[in-house]
């Protein structure tokens, strides 16, 4: 262990790093798998991406995630296989593209693992008197260090959690240091499962970030697109283009105890998820409603909420430009409602800023390992949602 315990010293004090980052996040699509060149630290942060991939997962492998993601109650034991399983599943998938792209693991310094989220509970949501904010992300680090032979960050939520956050978002770190452009106010809209944004303020002060989930992106429309029209997303927005938003049920479903809590906050498909929107629609008492009614309500629901969220949060009398990662920024329906509503707001796509939308979580926890082994703390000051910390445990091969 001393040897590679040198090498990762060694690592640190590289000019340049070459990282791995894995992203699986609630749609249960797949593991994002990017390749990047990290130079520098902290605001002086430079990245390039190599290679990227996304290799899917199974109907068998999502079977297996589902029967413990987002539930109050599961079998334990599937809990504690899946945990080790997974990391394996994920090393094999970082050989796979290693080998597609022609690398082998002496070419890469380290690998920079998500895990995949199976409940997330901040205390706002739990409210257990005496129990803290708690996340829970599987795919054990060790077994990736292990399959792939290269020294494995990953867990980054805890340590976020340790010191006060609610283990999410942790994209600001990588948007402050990656995308901050002097001059130039930047709302940084990243819609997965969960939507989120960080504001990057133009006058580049770190302690005037700010950050937090907004409520549903795509797990509320990937759910019903599943049910109802056996398909894993709406693509293109086309279920929804062919409906009507129903206001009732809209309105309904923003009655949401989420919504009424004060900012920044952090949520999950524990909250926002099938029984929730049945609820809604109980509650509003409608009985004939469309697929495609259903799907367009839904979309509307997470631009609106989207929307509502930043416009709290951004300074009325200042200009910013919006640009959008993540599934959501695919669906033409979902963006143009959120542009309808911000029309002083440029919206675009994140690929303009050189780093493809759907790699972008990926690349973003490959700085945060960045950070752990080479940077220095940077003062986010002393408030909710973005404490100072550096994030990650490490595993080595041997």
């Amino acid at each position: 262990m001393k040897n590679q315990i040198e090498q990762l010293n060694e690592i640190a004090n590289k000019d340049s790093r070459t990282i791995i980052g894995l992203m699986s996040g609630t749609s249960l699509d797949g593991l994002d798998v990017v390749c990047c060149q990290v130079e520098g630290s902290g605001s002086k942060t430079k990245l390039r991406v190599l290679h990227f991939s996304t290799i899917p997962y199974d109907q068998e492998f999502k079977e297996e995630i589902r029967k413990v993601f987002a539930k109050r109650q599961i079998d334990l034991q599937d809990l504690c296989l899946l945990n080790p399983y997974i990391g394996l599943k994920h090393g094999q998938m970082v050989n796979e593209c290693l080998a597609l792209w022609g690398l082998t693991a002496g070419d890469i310094d380290l690998i920079a693992s998500h895990g995949q989220t199976v409940y997330h509970a901040p205390k706002k949501q739990h409210q257990i008197e005496g129990f803290p904010n708690a996340s829970l992300q599987i795919g054990d680090g060790d077994h990736i260090a292990v399959t792939t032979g290269i020294i494995t960050l990953s867990d980054f939520r805890q340590k976020h959690m340790a010191v006060g956050g609610e283990g999410a978002p942790l994209a600001v770190y990588g948007d402050y240091f990656l995308f901050s452009e002097k001059g130039q106010n930047r709302i940084l809209l990243n819609m997965g499962g969960i939507a989120n944004f960080t504001i990057l303020p133009g006058n580049l002060d770190a302690q005037a970030v700010f950050t937090t989930d907004t409520g549903p992106g795509n797990t509320l429309l990937d759910a019903y697109m599943r049910r109802l029209f056996r398909l894993p997303y709406d693509e293109n927005g086309a279920a929804a283009a062919k409906g009507s938003v129903n206001e009732k049920l809209l309105e309904n479903m923003k009655k949401a105890p989420f919504f009424g809590k004060p900012f920044p906050k952090t949520t999950g498909p524990e909250v926002f998820n099938y029984d929730f929107v049945e609820t809604a629609i109980q509650q509003a008492r409608l009985t004939t409603l469309s697929r495609n009614d259903i799907i367009a309500t839904l979309t509307q629901f997470s631009a609106d909420t989207i929307v509502e969220a930043i416009k709290i949060a951004i300074n009325p009398n200042e200009p910013y430009t919006l640009y959008a990662s993540g599934g959501g920024a695919h669906n033409p329906v979902l963006m143009e409602a959120i542009q309808a509503q911000l029309p002083q707001c440029p919206l675009m796509n994140l690929e303009v800023l050189g780093v493809t939308g759907d790699a972008k979580e990926a690349a973003l926890f490959a700085v945060l390992a960045n950070e752990a082994v080479a940077g220095n703390a940077s003062d986010f000051g002393s408030r909710d949602g973005v404490p100072q910390v550096t994030m990650g445990k490490i595993s080595l091969p041997g």
